[in-house]
Parts: structure tokens; sequence; C-alpha cells
């Protein structure tokens, strides 16, 4: 039964709930985060928005604005290799999730920037995630949806 609990954790946006099943884990971090390893997904606005925060569970100063790519790029193509693939546990495509971080500087949201060279890959169903350079492909670090 205490499974089944809620955890109670702290965001930028103030404390939110989370159960376990809304608790993603990432074996191998994100990088430079290699040491946060429990992240939860919140919506920031409503559920119609392309943007949630990846908040780290353990660290209430953690979280990660991140947005789903294909709202603002249809083409977008990530390749996961297949110890990737091995990691997250992938048996079905339509198991996944892609999503990109966004900066966005302080008082300047038209400079807005999605990383399209580091996607963040979830298996929805395992609740695990990679964060999966795309060192072949030509996307930018800093690409500007406005622009786009």
């Amino acid at each position: 039964m205490a499974r089944d609990r809620k955890q109670k954790i702290m965001t930028r946006l103030g404390e939110r709930e989370v159960s376990p099943e809304g608790i993603v884990y990432f074996p191998r971090g994100l990088i430079g985060l290699e040491d946060k390893r429990e992240f939860a997904l919140l919506s920031v606005k409503d559920n119609n928005s392309p943007f949630l925060l990846l908040q780290c569970v353990t660290d209430p100063g953690l979280g990660l604005l991140v947005a789903d790519p294909y709202a603002f790029l249809k083409d977008y193509d990530v390749k996961l290799e297949n110890p990737d693939r091995k990691t997250l546990k992938i048996e079905n495509v339509k198991q996944l999730a892609i999503l990109v971080t966004v900066t966005i500087p302080q008082n300047k949201p038209e400079n807005t920037t999605l990383n399209l060279q580091g996607p963040i890959v979830i298996n929805t169903q395992a609740r695990i995630g990679l964060q999966v350079p795309q060192t072949d492909a030509d996307y930018p670090t800093h690409y500007r949806p406005i622009d786009g």
C-alpha cells in the first residue's frame, strides 16, 4: 500500500505531488548532472502546452524546462543506437517520448531556444530515460522556434 502514496516535492513552481509511477529513472543521469537520477515530469501550465518541467526529485533547485520538439519542428529525427535501445527497454516505438531542453533568457522570451542536439528520450511504460546526444545529425544546440 505504501507504494501508492504520493510524494510531495518542491519545485520552482511550488509544491507538487508525484506518484511513484510519475518518476522517471535516468541510469546515467543527464549530461552535466550524472549524479541526479530520479526526475518527475510536471505540467507547467495546462495539458495543451508543449512545455513541461523535468524536476529532480531529490534536488528541489534542479528543474529543467523541456518541450515536445515536434510541436515546433515536424521532421525532427532522433537516432538511437542498440545499447541505448536496450537500456531504455524499448519494445515498441510508441513507448517513447522525445523531449528537448528549453532555454528562455531572462526578460527576453523572444530569444527562447531548443537544444535539438541533446534530446531526452523516455520509455513512458518502463519509466526509464536517457539523454542521447545526436552527434551525427546537423541539429543546433540553440534552435530558435520563432525563426523556424
